[in-house]
């Protein structure tokens, strides 16, 4: 039953994918990652390694993501300040999982919530916008 319900979680998010705009990819990665803290604080608290592990890297996984897709020469100053939390992001996911502690994990929830909040208070006349556009 597990297997069935993770598979169709897949073919859900890989059809939000196919037709979502850049703005809601990224609403989508910053949700990513905040569930993927949530559960992998919850594993740590369990002592549950392997899964606080695999939720970790995987939260690291998107914060690195975002971070790749920051565009340096059109963002400006809101880009290199972004760049930089991604950064303190990343170095606080991986003491988190190596050091076994969860404040940091919290701490990283609080920041992508709020980035997240701002991100989804984007007008919808934007959402379509790329850097080629």
């Amino acid at each position: 039953m597990r297997g069935s319900l993770q598979a169709y979680k897949q073919v859900s998010v890989n059809a939000q994918l196919a037709s979502a705009s850049p703005h809601r990819i990224i609403q989508m990665l910053y949700a990513g990652a905040i569930e993927r803290l949530i559960q992998g604080k919850a594993a740590m608290e369990q002592g549950n390694i392997a899964v606080k592990c695999e939720r970790l890297s995987k939260a690291l996984d998107i914060v690195l993501s975002l971070r790749d897709c920051l565009s340096m020469e059109e963002g400006g100053d809101i880009a290199k300040n972004l760049d930089a939390l991604y950064d303190f992001m990343g170095s606080e996911i991986s003491r988190a999982n190596a050091e076994n502690v969860t404040q940091p994990i919290d701490d990283v929830i609080g920041m992508l919530r709020e980035i997240k909040s701002a991100w989804d208070q984007i007008p919808t006349q934007y959402h379509y916008l790329t850097e080629t556009n």
